[in-house]
């Protein structure tokens, strides 16, 4: 391994073509910067200056050398500048991963203020389950996760609840009660649902069949999907009725898919459903520590 001092009184020696000026220009004696390029070429096992009365010139070896001198400070400067920028997260990489996200304008807009705020963080987006999204967490994969809520809480995992949506009916245009301005859910006790399944999201799937329970009816299930958007597909070539977040309801064609608001059931607040931004406390990313405090700080 060479020493990136000897590289430095290198250059000088082979910048100046004169031992007692380079030494000048490195604040040091001429004998010791003698002795530092002689053992530099000592562990090359080539010879980089050839050296007379008339002065001091670069062998072949010496100014190819000196090319590659230039080339590993240069590299050297440009990764200790990058791994400063990581230190105080303004580089780096963020792996996130997120239920389908691009029905809420508001967090569209939060992702695109951290990329302009820190536009040298690499931001990866991988679109998944919440249940994936924890083991992804946890397993060091991923950075940050927008999902559902879980059934339990998960090892290390922090959340912050950013918003909290309407649950709505979501029903094929055919349907007597499409047209309603609110449903009763206790009215579909006998219908057939679409549901995403279990082992995608459970606290989600949990949220959902609990409001069903509430009502005083298990949902039938004939049919799951893994995907809201496909749900609603379904839905809307008739195989039945589900329970959705109310952000989808802007997206969906009305002329095939109708939603309607769930009416309380004894007096109980409307069914509602969580959005939530979580994260291992265990990663010390610095990008990660910016990018939660720009999510904590923005409305």
């Amino acid at each position: 391994m060479i020493e990136t001092r000897l590289l430095r009184q290198f250059i000088a020696v082979a910048e100046e073509l004169h031992f007692h000026k380079a030494a000048q220009r490195l604040h040091m004696a001429q004998p010791p910067l003698s002795q530092a390029i002689n053992r530099l070429e000592e562990k090359l096992g080539f010879g980089l200056l050839l050296r007379n009365k008339r002065g001091v010139r670069l062998t072949a070896a010496g100014a190819a050398f000196l090319d590659t001198a230039y080339r590993t400070l240069a590299e050297l400067e440009q990764g200790i500048e990058y791994a400063r920028n990581v230190s105080a997260g303004v580089s780096g990489k963020l792996t996130i991963t997120a239920i389908s996200i691009a029905y809420y304008d508001s967090l569209l807009n939060r992702l695109r203020r951290f990329r302009e705020t820190y536009p040298n963080v690499q931001l990866t987006i991988r679109e998944m389950p919440s249940a994936s999204q924890a083991k992804a967490l946890l397993a060091g994969e991923a950075d940050i996760g927008f999902m559902r809520r879980l059934p339990l809480p998960v090892g290390t995992l922090e959340a912050r609840l950013l918003l909290d949506e309407q649950i709505v009916m979501a029903l094929p245009a055919s349907h007597p009660m499409a047209r309603f301005e609110a449903v009763d859910l206790r009215e579909f006790a006998d219908e057939d649902f679409v549901f995403t399944p279990q082992a995608l999201g459970g606290g989600y799937h949990a949220q959902l069949v609990a409001l069903c329970e509430s009502a005083g009816f298990y949902p039938k299930v004939v049919q799951e999907a893994a995907q809201i958007h496909t749900l609603l597909g379904l839905v809307a070539c008739g195989f039945g009725v589900a329970l959705v977040p109310a952000s989808f309801v802007r997206s969906t064609p009305r002329e095939r898919v109708q939603f309607c608001p769930i009416r309380p059931i004894d007096d109980q607040p409307p069914p509602g459903l969580g959005l939530y931004m979580k994260w291992n406390a265990q990663n010390a990313s610095p990008a990660l520590a910016n990018f939660i405090a720009m999510f904590e700080t923005q409305q």
